[in-house]
């Protein structure tokens, strides 16, 4: 059969989840777009469904309510009349040292980038079993394979978020289910603009153009941009902590 291109895309608000919205529109995707500022979200989707005539639609989601990740699966096949992939995008960082007094920072991003978007792949992966095909992508982070310095919260959601979707590989091969794993760099967006280093930088169009590129060949696995990380992430892992903190 045919890729259809009605997808759920969370955290489409800014950053990278705007970017890839804005690529994938122009690619001729039907999108459902969510995230808390829905106020920006109506106005993105209003500008893309006009300038593409695509049906583009906005729906509140803060992922750390579960109940609501869990429900806008359903919402979203809904308003787009059936769905075919989910984009699990949406996320948060927030730099601090282990021990310096912030757990609740640390809790707050892996209620967000891992708790959060296991939810949506949870309900979503029920409902693709159910309709026998669809396609689940989850965008991680090179600090899923590499333990940032100052990070170590959003390294361990990544982290978390890499270990889960290898599991839900393995479980749904062979019954009509896609899985993407993608581990982007550093993409020039306000989420990672305050950190010291950030090498092999690339702007945000062109890591969203990259990352829809992986969408629609439906790749197991990838690195975004694939050079240098390919070759350098799978090395830092195996580097001596003592030595990641000089660069990072």
């Amino acid at each position: 059969m045919s890729q259809a291109k009605r997808y759920l895309l969370t955290g489409a608000s800014s950053g990278i989840g705007e970017a890839l919205a804005r690529e994938l529109a122009n690619r001729g995707y039907d999108l459902v777009l969510a995230a808390r500022r829905i106020d920006d979200l109506k106005l993105l989707a209003e500008e893309l469904s006009n300038k593409h005539g695509r049906k583009i639609l906005a729906l509140p989601l803060d992922v750390t309510d579960f109940a609501a990740a869990q429900a806008i699966i359903g919402q979203a096949s809904e308003a787009l009349g059936g769905l075919d992939g989910v984009i699990a995008n949406a996320g948060i960082a927030m730099s601090s040292k282990v021990g310096s007094g912030h757990f609740d920072n640390d809790k707050r991003v892996i209620e967000t980038n891992l708790t959060g978007a296991i939810a949506s792949l949870d309900t979503a992966t029920r409902l693709f079993l159910q309709q026998g095909h669809g396609h689940l992508v989850a965008l991680a982070s090179v600090a899923g394979k590499v333990g940032l310095p100052g990070n170590a919260g959003y390294s361990a959601s990544k982290f978390g978020l890499v270990g889960y979707m290898r599991t839900l590989q393995s479980e749904v091969t062979r019954k009509g289910i896609d899985c993407s794993l993608l581990l982007p760099g550093f993409i020039d967006t306000p989420l990672n603009r305050d950190m010291k280093s950030r090498p092999f930088v690339i702007s945000v169009e062109r890591g969203a153009e990259l990352i829809a590129d992986h969408i629609e060949n439906r790749r197991s696995f990838a690195y975004v941009p694939g050079w240098p990380w390919a070759l350098l992430a799978p090395l830092l892992s195996l580097l001596p902590p003592s030595l990641l903190g000089k660069y990072f």
